[in-house]
């Protein structure tokens, strides 16, 4: 019997995607070594530029109709080397890798922090390739890793920048690589931009306020400091997380507080009648 065409694997890969998914891994890859060699500018602005590439390989998969499971997997092995190792090996250079001065005995803390950060990153991507199918589409559970990826490289370049080399900066890294760390594996939502949707005609006005809006951040970091600029951007986003969840738990709770006592006295007013007041007749 001969078999079915239809059901022959397809040869080949989609060229398009998977370029910018090869570009990202790259800038990831360039950041990585980057840090290593200590130039810590060049290695923030190498997993920035991973951010970049990899928020775009899957919008023009699906803008182009060639989405495919191995530009998934690829994707998502990119996004671990670019937003979970690249990131922890650039903290661990800069602050994490020397506590013997600091801690002593407890010298490993440093790259078992660095470790940490990595070790949530698999779990953040793993965790979410296994809900892809289930997931709501507006939020993500969990601080997303290029998020979390750049809080920590804009750390280390703000700090490089500012020349801060004290054991209190070493303290406060890794502070914020842990819970940078932990909170890619948190139940915290996140909004996820995905939302906006670019197949579809717009007012000419809604292509006029991006275009704006790019030229004034751009000239936001021109004038101001770069790296302090994308720190506090990266940190707020990451803040946001606890903050919605924890407003939305408290509306739930008033809701839930403000509506559950009024059945039950409504119905043990209605068996009980109308109230009589003494020395008041009724008909």
């Amino acid at each position: 019997m001969a078999p079915d065409p239809d059901r022959k694997r397809r040869r080949g890969i989609y060229l398009l995607p998977n370029l910018f998914t090869t570009g990202a891994l790259f800038f990831g890859f360039l950041g990585m070594i980057a840090g290593i060699e200590g130039d810590y500018r060049l290695a923030a602005l190498g997993v920035l530029a991973a951010m970049i590439l990899d928020g775009l390989d899957g919008r023009v998969a699906r803008l182009t109709q060639t989405q495919t499971d191995f530009g998934v997997e690829f994707d998502s092995l990119s996004d671990m080397a670019c937003f979970a190792l690249a990131p922890a090996v650039i903290m661990h250079q800069w602050a994490l890798g020397d506590w013997s001065e600091i801690a002593g005995a407890w010298g490993t803390v440093g790259w078992l922090g660095a470790f940490t950060y990595a070790a949530c990153g698999a779990l953040r991507l793993a965790r979410f390739n296994t809900q892809a199918g289930v997931a709501e589409k507006r939020y993500f559970q969990g601080l997303p890793s290029p998020a979390s990826a750049g809080v920590v490289v804009s750390m280390v370049w703000l700090g490089s920048a500012l020349g801060l080399d004290d054991h209190w900066v070493q303290w406060l890294a890794l502070v914020v690589t842990v819970a940078a760390g932990l909170l890619m594996v948190s139940n915290f939502r996140y909004y996820s931009f995905k939302e906006f949707d670019i197949r579809y005609r717009v007012p000419f006005i809604v292509l006029v306020v991006p275009v704006l809006g790019i030229a004034a951040a751009a000239a936001v970091l021109a004038i101001m400091n770069p790296p302090m600029v994308l720190f506090l951007g990266f940190l707020g986003y990451a803040a946001s997380g606890p903050v919605v969840t924890l407003i939305n738990r408290r509306r739930a709770q008033g809701r839930r507080t403000g509506k559950a006592p009024l059945a039950p006295l409504i119905r043990s007013r209605a068996k009980r009648g109308p109230k009589v007041m003494p020395g008041v007749r009724t008909k």
